[in-house]
């Protein structure tokens, strides 16, 4: 759903400015008119949007009307935050972002295209809110406004984080299991660290009485 402004003739400066600024009466009058289909209008966002916090969001966008365009259509694409009639954030046609999205905004749109992407960067808690584009255009039968009445509501989530276990730690940990028993049961580790230790024990044994036996032939020849 979309709102509908229309000024003609006069200042177009003052036209621009009231065209931002209406009261709410005027605007709603303006979306009944767009209820005809004969002259159908409107601008196009998703209802809802989740991002996670550190990341980034594309909001995509899209617009029509049944009017001619003027020779110099003048297209510019607004966006609000927050609610329906809430700060203006981006302005396409000045490169006005507003101080809480410094660095943040990229408009992905060229006239005269109607759809474009919004893309926020380094999300943050604050942003979780709704965002509303607004459109203003030229036409044949003066400037028209456009804005969507819904915006798209944003979610923001946290990331999750995984935290591991050290490495010394998990050592310790394959080490200490390798000890213990199990129902009752002697280690086979331990088995085999005792068998081994037996075989050097039998072959010191056998070695060492012949290792005495020619130290004593040696001298005894000499």
């Amino acid at each position: 759903m979309a709102l509908l402004l229309s000024l003609s003739g006069g200042n177009q400066a003052m036209a621009w400015i009231l065209l931002l600024h209406l009261p709410t009466a005027c605007l709603q009058a303006g979306n009944s008119a767009g209820s005809n289909r004969l002259n159908a209008f409107g601008v196009n966002q998703p209802a809802n949007l989740s991002g996670v916090q550190g990341g980034s969001i594309e909001i995509p966008f899209s617009f029509y009307f049944p009017w001619e365009l003027a020779e110099d259509p003048q297209m510019r694409i607004f966006w609000r935050w927050k609610h329906f009639h809430g700060e203006f954030i981006y302005n396409s046609s000045s490169g006005f972002i507003h101080e809480h999205f410094k660095n943040r905004l990229i408009l992905t749109w060229t006239q005269p295209q109607t759809s474009g992407v919004l893309r926020i960067l380094d999300l943050k808690e604050k942003d979780q809110t709704g965002y509303f584009c607004r459109v203003l255009l030229n036409t044949r039968e003066g400037m028209k406004g456009l804005q969507s009445i819904a915006g798209t509501q944003l979610t923001i989530t946290h990331g999750i984080s995984t935290t591991m276990q050290s490495p010394s730690i998990i050592t310790s940990a394959v080490t200490t299991a390798g000890l213990e028993d199990t129902e009752g049961q002697r280690n086979p580790s331990l088995v085999n660290l005792g068998a081994m230790v037996g075989v050097v024990l039998a072959t010191a044994v056998l070695i060492t009485p012949i290792c005495v036996l020619m130290i004593f032939l040696w001298r005894k020849k000499r």
